[in-house]
């Protein structure tokens, strides 16, 4: 896994000091030894959606895919435990986790793009980014009975638990998608963002 990915979840910079970044090598690579991500998807011809950047997304599109990948509770026990014993070292596995059900979404979705090689995907989008609200959460998580299948829980404020796990849309057209909403240059905060003033970015 791409440590500066860690790094960068953790708010540390690249450059940090060398004890710093061997720490968060072996805890990533600790990490990754004992858990890895587990997904579901389903793929619908249609799905109702609410807010302008769901719109925008799947106008051209056939079918929608709905994924959820998930770390598990093995990952909320794990962090636990590290929280228990030193909150430096959590920090840096917290960030860890972030990243690595994040590799777990890209791989699920290169699964999806294997198994439909004719469709074109769009840009993978979640609960919480854009106007689409966190209140579609158990919805996703229903129709892809990730309850059974992951364990995953929505709580009652649209929470997802275990904490590592990411619901997400991704459309699939017969054409290429130009509409685009990831990256600094799609996004409706880009001239206020703070991590872009500073010269960073955030996971999308």
């Amino acid at each position: 896994m791409d440590i500066s990915e860690v790094l960068r979840y953790a708010g540390v910079a690249p450059d940090a000091d060398e004890s710093l970044v061997q720490r968060t090598e072996q805890i990533t690579q600790e990490l990754c030894n004992a858990i890895s991500p587990r997904w579901v998807w389903r793929v619908f011809p249609s799905i109702d959606l609410p807010g302008q950047t769901a719109q925008t997304m799947l106008t051209d599109c056939h079918s929608v895919c709905i994924l959820v990948c998930t770390l598990g509770a093995a990952f909320d026990a794990r962090l636990r435990a590290m929280q228990a014993r030193d909150m430096s070292d959590a920090l840096l596995l917290n960030a860890a986790g972030s990243a690595l059900v994040e590799e777990g979404c890209d791989a699920a979705q290169r699964e999806i793009a294997a198994r439909f090689p004719q469709a074109h995907l769009t840009d993978r989008f979640s609960p919480g980014y854009g106007d689409l609200p966190l209140s579609v959460q158990p919805m996703l998580c229903d129709l892809t009975d990730a309850q059974r299948r992951l364990g995953v829980h929505v709580t009652d404020t649209f929470l997802l638990n275990p904490v590592k796990t990411v619901t997400a849309v991704i459309g699939l057209s017969d054409r290429p998608q130009q509409a685009r909403i990831r990256g600094c240059a799609y996004c409706s905060l880009r001239e206020s963002c703070s991590l872009r003033k500073g010269g960073k970015r955030c996971a999308l």
